[in-house]
């Protein structure tokens, strides 16, 4: 990884690094390991927001590897937390883009930042050599067709919309076709976000699935959950409606710069069982970036950056 890209995780997760875990990186110090340590640790991590069962189960690995290697101080911790916490990330699963179009669906709660992820996907996908269309299969909010069109002429990207207040499904129909006919390779679709406990909506967003399937076979290639990282734990609920609605294959952590509850990350795994694809490190264009583990954990957890606010 470039210092430069190292960097945007460094700054993308000060919020982070600064209010939650910048405790446990200057708990990492010198002193002997005991009972209190663990007790302190445990209540460090669990305000950091990993939740009470991930952070179980690292206090559980740690204490193994403290005997195993007979690690005696808490400054030797140090590593031994970033590696645990690695290994409760899974890594990002992307579609093989073996597909033309390769159909990959946005689903989410309003106000998650899945508009402006959609066409940031799109500009990632362009400058990377693949031609991408966007589709607004909000039709019941005016609003989020004009947001995604506003996006669109941005990051200079063709859009399909709906008609307002017309069949979503009808909409994601439109747009795949449209794909297909203009040879694009992407297609990204961003579909309603109303209340997780509107029935209406976890309907709507089966049909958009189902329709997307008529319209080409074995779409979509991949459906993507947009997380709030400000919401912590609170997005998980959401989540799950939305789980039991489709099958979703991987979570856009969205606004992961203007959160201190990153830990968030670590639930993803434990709680849906989701490998994280992309995070939101700033509001730039270009500031949506694949998720890498090791830099979002030596990220939030940094001695020496915690060092130098001290002195």
């Amino acid at each position: 990884m470039s210092e430069n890209l190292f960097n945007k995780w460094r700054v993308g997760l000060e919020k982070t690094r600064k209010v939650a875990f910048g405790r446990i990186a200057n708990f990492l110090g010198t002193s002997e390991l005991d009972d209190e340590t663990w007790e302190d640790l445990e209540g460090l991590l669990i305000q950091a927001d990993l939740g009470v069962e991930t952070t179980l189960d690292v206090i559980d690995a740690l204490k193994k590897r403290v005997r195993d290697e007979g690690l005696t101080t808490t400054g030797e911790l140090d590593q031994a937390l970033k590696d645990e916490l690695i290994a409760r990330l899974q890594e990002p699963i992307l579609p093989d883009f073996s597909h033309k179009p390769t159909v990959i669906i946005l689903v989410g709660v309003n106000g998650s930042g899945k508009t402006t992820s959609a066409a940031k996907l799109a500009r990632r996908f362009q400058d990377e050599g693949k031609s991408a269309l966007l589709v607004a299969a909000d039709t019941y909010r005016a609003a989020a067709i004009d947001q995604l069109k506003v996006w669109a002429e941005r990051v200079n990207v063709p859009m399909i919309a709906g008609q307002p207040g017309g069949d979503p499904g009808a909409a994601a129909f439109d747009g795949i076709n449209a794909a297909v006919a203009r040879k694009k390779d992407v297609v990204l679709i961003d579909t309603a976000g109303r209340l997780h406990t509107r029935y209406n909506l976890m309907e709507e967003i089966k049909k958009v699935h189902r329709v997307s399937g008529k319209a080409l076979p074995g779409a979509p290639h991949a459906t993507w959950l947009v997380l709030d990282a400000t919401t912590g734990q609170n997005a998980f609920q959401q989540a799950k409606a939305f789980q039991d609605a489709v099958a979703i294959d991987g979570v856009i952590l969205a606004k992961l710069d203007s959160s201190a509850k990153g830990g968030m990350a670590f639930a993803i795994k434990s709680q849906l069982n989701l490998p994280i694809i992309y995070a939101g490190l700033g509001e730039k264009i270009t500031d949506l970036q694949p998720f890498d583990r090791e830099a979002f954990v030596c990220g939030i957890i940094d001695r020496s950056l915690e060092k130098n606010n001290d002195d």
